[in-house]
């Protein structure tokens, strides 16, 4: 059994909890830097990574490391890696994205003409041929470069794991499905335990919840580059692995979750996300203000991502919105609170500091992951 070496890319500040996630599914992790994981599995961890993993933006498959500081080296190198271990005889292979920082090379056109070029005179000796009819499955590669150190991979992936295919429609400012599950997995929430979403938008949090409630895997009903790599994993094999993620699917489960938002129209796309994710009826959505917010239980979580200027056309409401929002919190019984925003007084009208909080990116924008912790339920007491 051969091993590879796989590179997660997920937002940053969130390292740790792709890893826990990677180990999790019992895959040594090799290293970890901002921005990435990296860990070692055979070929079928290339498909139960892209099938299971919530966090992650992509699976990478490692074709090579090297120094280069100038664009002969880079050439050169980039010709000597093993591309025949991955791209068959007619594959269509490209150097799809070059990124660069701090680093004498930085051209991105540049590093992606000449990286296709490298790989044309490696294959030429491995095949030799002079052309490639290029009419089979889609390799793309992506060539990371910071400090002069380059890092070329293969995309396993495709469209980006974030995009699970439920959600069609979304709120103005809507938050990354990888990201609110990420989040998710920093709050003590399990799917025994109340979770609500006082602005819920188009219920990522809640679907995401959901579906982790009911063993649904990510990326179980979505496709991906490598399902056509037979060179390295059949489809037959592939296949099969979708299929035992699904196998363990519970869609009878009904966790008690709760989204509520003021506009009716979010409320109706959350509901059709939901739907489409097959997890509608595990989710309790309203039409309801967050001055209006209630549940009944305790030692519940609320987990949202508020408006913080980007939905509201008047940043002058954001004060009453937080405020409310603090009163709401402070009355539900023996709740705890987590919320990203980027609104800096955010904990000024709430009303209290919070207990933690941790520096995080929602797309481009520097945000905080607010953390209120309540009490912990005794043991054996309900919740």
């Amino acid at each position: 059994m051969e091993l590879f070496e796989f590179v997660a890319p997920c937002h940053f500040g969130l390292e740790a909890v792709l890893k826990r996630e990677i180990n999790d599914l019992g895959y040594d992790v090799s290293s970890v830097s901002d921005g990435h994981v990296c860990f070692m599995g055979d070929a079928e961890a290339m498909a139960v990574a892209n099938l299971r993993l919530r966090c992650a933006e992509r699976v990478l498959l490692l074709v090579g490391r090297f120094f280069a500081d100038n664009f002969d080296s880079y050439f050169e190198k980039m010709k000597a890696l093993p591309w025949e271990k991955f791209i068959p005889e007619d594959a269509r292979f490209y150097v799809t994205k070059a990124t660069s920082k701090k680093s004498r090379l930085f051209s991105a056109r540049d590093l992606q003409t000449l990286g296709k070029k490298a790989m044309v005179r490696a294959l030429q000796r491995t095949y030799s041929h002079d052309t490639f009819p290029e009419d089979g499955a889609d390799y793309p590669v992506r060539v990371f470069i910071y400090k002069d150190e380059v890092m070329v991979t293969l995309d396993t992936t495709g469209v980006p794991l974030h995009k699970r295919g439920y959600r069609k429609k979304t709120s103005a400012a809507p938050i990354a499905e990888t990201l609110a599950a990420s989040l998710l997995f920093l709050t003590p929430w399990r799917p025994d335990r109340i979770l609500m979403d006082p602005f819920c938008g188009s219920g990522t949090f809640l679907i995401e919840a959901a579906q982790i409630a009911a063993n649904i895997a990510a990326g179980a009903y979505r496709s991906f580059n490598c399902e056509k790599w037979d060179n390295l994993i059949s489809a037959k094999e592939f296949d099969e692995l979708r299929k035992e993620a699904r196998d363990e699917e519970d869609r009878s489960v009904r966790p008690r979750l709760y989204g509520y938002d003021i506009d009716p129209d979010m409320i109706k796309i959350a509901k059709e996300n939901a739907k489409r994710a097959g997890v509608l009826p595990m989710i309790h959505f309203e039409c309801r203000p967050v001055s209006e917010m209630d549940c009944k239980g305790e030692y519940g979580f609320i987990l949202t991502n508020p408006p913080y200027g980007e939905r509201l056309s008047d940043e002058k409401e954001l004060p009453e919105v937080y405020k409310a929002l603090g009163e709401g919190y402070r009355a539900l019984d023996k709740w705890s609170m987590f919320l990203i925003t980027s609104y800096n007084d955010a904990q000024k009208y709430i009303g209290a500091k919070a207990d933690r909080n941790r520096k995080l990116y929602n797309g481009m924008l520097q945000s905080y992951f607010y953390q209120y912790n309540g009490p912990k339920p005794a043991k054996g007491e309900a919740y």
